[in-house]
């Protein structure tokens, strides 16, 4: 092998070692805590040697910074297709001077719930939901990166398009509040999944159960109105 294909390889086992620490990471972090992870057990539910991770990140607290960005990361490639749709929308608009219809920003709303049920009803959803848990009890500069990297901008095009269906300004306090109490309708059916699964008497989430609750976050758009005196 030529120096070059040596030098491709490398790097390719390089990234394939950082990346099972990662996950390895998102996990132990989740479950533990930063100061329950032993960077032991670190290395060993990744596979790797214990120099693996001052090697690639530093230090634990790099591994810590470093998964965080990983999380967001890859929620935000679960939702970049709506995102970018929503948003070359909203920046079309903006250019125009051109109001957000309300027809449209249902439409928008719906497609983003949606995506959302699904996403945090998935298997793969259950260690970003201990990690983001942990970081919004106790937030460090962890949470910073979840947030400035899909929480934030997500929360935020929910605010706009509901402040379009309640013909109110995205910015004000009215719109903050209800877009939160919105998200959390959402975030329950992942961050209180045993209750769910107990309450609607489910033994698991699959496809039929999936439809219900699309169909539940639907009729949770739709319910968006105005509060009365709202727009008078």
């Amino acid at each position: 092998m030529n120096e070059t294909g040596t030098k491709n390889t490398e790097a390719s086992r390089s990234e394939v070692t950082r990346e099972r620490l990662l996950a390895a990471a998102l996990d132990v972090f989740g479950r533990y805590g930063f100061d329950g992870a032993s960077t032991r057990k670190l290395a060993d539910t990744a596979g790797v040697n214990l120099q693996a991770i001052p090697y690639y990140f530093g230090s634990k607290e790099g591994l810590y910074i470093a998964t965080a960005e990983y999380l967001a990361g890859i929620v935000a490639g679960h939702v970049a297709g709506i995102r970018h749709r929503v948003g070359r929308h909203l920046e079309e608009i903006d250019e125009t001077n051109t109001p957000l219809n309300v027809s449209q920003a249902r439409l928008f709303l719906t497609e983003i719930v949606e995506t959302m049920v699904v996403l945090f009803v998935s298997k793969e959803s259950e260690a970003w939901a201990r990690f983001i848990i942990r970081e919004q009890l106790e937030p460090t500069a962890a949470f910073e990166r979840v947030y400035a990297g899909i929480m934030g901008p997500m929360i935020n095009m929910a605010r706009r398009l509901i402040g379009a269906i309640l013909k109110d300004d995205p910015a004000s306090e009215n719109v903050r509040l209800r877009t939160l109490s919105f998200v959390g309708s959402l975030l329950v059916f992942r961050m209180a999944n045993a209750a769910v699964l107990a309450q609607m008497e489910w033994d698991f989430i699959g496809k039929e159960q999936i439809a219900t609750l699309q169909a539940h976050a639907r009729n949770l758009v739709a319910l968006l109105e105005p509060a009365k005196g709202e727009t008078e």
